[in-house]
């Protein structure tokens, strides 16, 4: 679990880069907050990553909670910064301008908590199912749960639209999982 290396790297500076491109005045306040929260995290991670991510192991048998709230805001590396906070960008300045901040900052709250116990439910599924107990070992971090529970929020207020996935057109209700794929082949892990 310990892949990241610390400070400034190119997926960092690509971030920055593009949030500068947006323009800071053009983000709206929440999506702002969760960028620069886990841009911070990232610089200065409150734990290792081996103490922050989520496992039924860890955050059940061990009662460890506290990182169904740690995990969603913390990062394996750069390049996993950069997609999920590219991500966030994108979605957060389309959401939270059609819901406003109050109710947007409430859904980030929610859907961070929430993806965390869906994370260790399907894990605990999967030991009873395969019968296999490794399945409480695998322990994860990031935002991505996040993203793709905002992509289907969006999808349900933006019905019909295209979107640009690594420069091809895809339906909007399949852009999601193209992302997942088109990010596991970029930054496999």
């Amino acid at each position: 679990m310990e892949r990241r290396q610390r400070g400034v790297s190119a997926g960092l500076l690509l971030l920055l880069y593009q949030i500068s491109q947006v323009g800071l005045q053009n983000i709206p306040s929440v999506t702002l907050g969760v960028l620069v929260l886990n841009i911070f995290l990232f610089l200065n991670p409150v734990r290792p990553l081996s103490e922050v991510c989520l496992s039924v192991n860890e955050a059940v048998h061990r009662k460890n909670w506290q990182r169904l709230l740690l995990a969603p805001f913390h990062h394996a590396d750069d390049w996993h910064l950069y997609y999920n906070m590219i991500s966030m960008l994108w979605k957060g300045i389309m959401l939270e301008k059609k819901l406003k901040s109050i109710w947007f900052a409430y859904i980030i709250a929610v859907f961070s908590l929430l993806v965390g116990v869906v994370y260790m439910v399907l894990e605990l599924l999967l030991v009873v199912i395969l019968d296999d107990p490794s399945y409480e070992m695998n322990c994860g971090v990031g935002f991505s749960g996040v993203l793709f529970a905002l992509k289907v929020l969006n999808n349900h207020y933006n019905p019909g639209r295209v979107s640009n996935v690594l420069g091809l057109p895809i339906s909007s209700k399949y852009a999601c999982w193209v992302e997942l794929v088109a990010i596991h082949l970029i930054s496999p892990g």
